[in-house]
């Protein structure tokens, strides 16, 4: 029988061990969570982009790629605006990174002067970025969407405008169209001036929504738009390139945080996978799949990572 004092020393005992094996659960338990956090990110990965055709799909493949990737669910806050809205997103922590062009960078955001190297621009819009932006640019994704000029195949001169330099020599003189933001751009007109295009009217200004329309409709016979435009896959259009490279280099690259790559450690990776994997004839067909064909960008991004064997 136990005695009197006896009982409280036995429960004593009973209540150290179970403080013992409560607190070896909490070690084990709390190794186990610090372990998985090391191996997956808690910072949510919002990827974002600006409001035309082309950002929408290049968007929606790099949100794609990273699901695929990382295994984790990516958030996609694409048709953010323009330029400067979707930078000023990025740095509010709105996004985590969008696909940005090289020329923009250094022409809107830095508001520098523009060159006419690819190179020259590139490095130093990644150079700029990392210093007031906390921001890296990873390498150009393979699209250069400068701008072109576009000119009717049936035009009678077509067969002599081999490129814009050409269109220039030609006698019978052109009336241009372009759109109001080709019209702000510092690097816009002061470019096509340089071609000395003989002129039947004064360059004309619209929307880019009524760009198309303006040349079907013979209110001019040229246009000034970008180099991956989707209705520039139909017949009835010839591209004239700008030869001389008059026109900013508007490589396309991805724009993410720093404090993003360094909280998830496969994130740079994973991305630079993307490097090099577009064309502008790949991306004009895209562009097409989605404004002539009105496929969903999302299926369109689908099918492109799985033609470069990335799904």
């Amino acid at each position: 029988m136990y005695t009197s004092s006896a009982f409280p020393r036995y429960a004593g005992n009973q209540m150290n061990h179970w403080r013992e094996l409560i607190g070896l659960f909490t070690c084990v338990l709390t190794m186990a969570l610090t372990f998985g956090a090391c191996g997956r990110s808690s910072t949510a990965i919002v990827v974002g982009s600006k409001s035309s055709t082309e950002q929408m799909i290049l968007g929606e493949i790099v949100a794609q790629h990273l699901e695929h990737r990382l295994s984790r669910k990516v958030t996609r806050r694409l048709n953010v605006g323009n330029t400067l809205i979707a930078f000023q997103a990025l740095q509010n922590g709105e996004i985590g990174l969008y696909p940005e062009y090289t020329g923009a960078i250094v022409t809107e955001i830095l508001r520098e002067q523009a060159s006419n190297d690819a190179a020259l621009m590139f490095e130093r819009a990644r150079g700029e970025m990392r210093r007031v932006a906390q921001s890296e640019l990873l390498d150009p994704l393979g699209v250069n969407n400068t701008f072109v000029g576009v000119i009717r195949a049936a035009d009678r001169r077509a067969s002599a405008a081999a490129n814009m330099s050409a269109a220039a020599e030609v006698k019978d003189p052109w009336k241009i169209g372009i759109t109001y933001d080709f019209q702000q751009r510092a690097d816009g007109i002061p470019a096509l001036t340089q071609y000395h295009f003989p002129m039947a009217a004064p360059v004309r200004a619209v929307d880019a929504s009524a760009l198309y329309r303006m040349i079907e409709e013979d209110q001019v016979s040229m246009i000034i738009t970008g180099a991956t435009d989707g209705l520039l896959t139909s017949s009835p259009w010839k591209t004239l390139m700008d030869d001389r490279g008059l026109f900013t280099p508007q490589q396309v690259c991805i724009l993410v945080k720093q404090p993003l790559l360094a909280s998830e450690p496969r994130l740079r990776a994973a991305l630079a996978e993307l490097s090099g994997k577009f064309t502008n004839e790949g991306m004009r067909k895209m562009n097409a799949a989605v404004d002539v064909q009105h496929r969903a960008a999302a299926a369109v991004a689908a099918d492109f990572l799985a033609g470069a064997g990335l799904k």
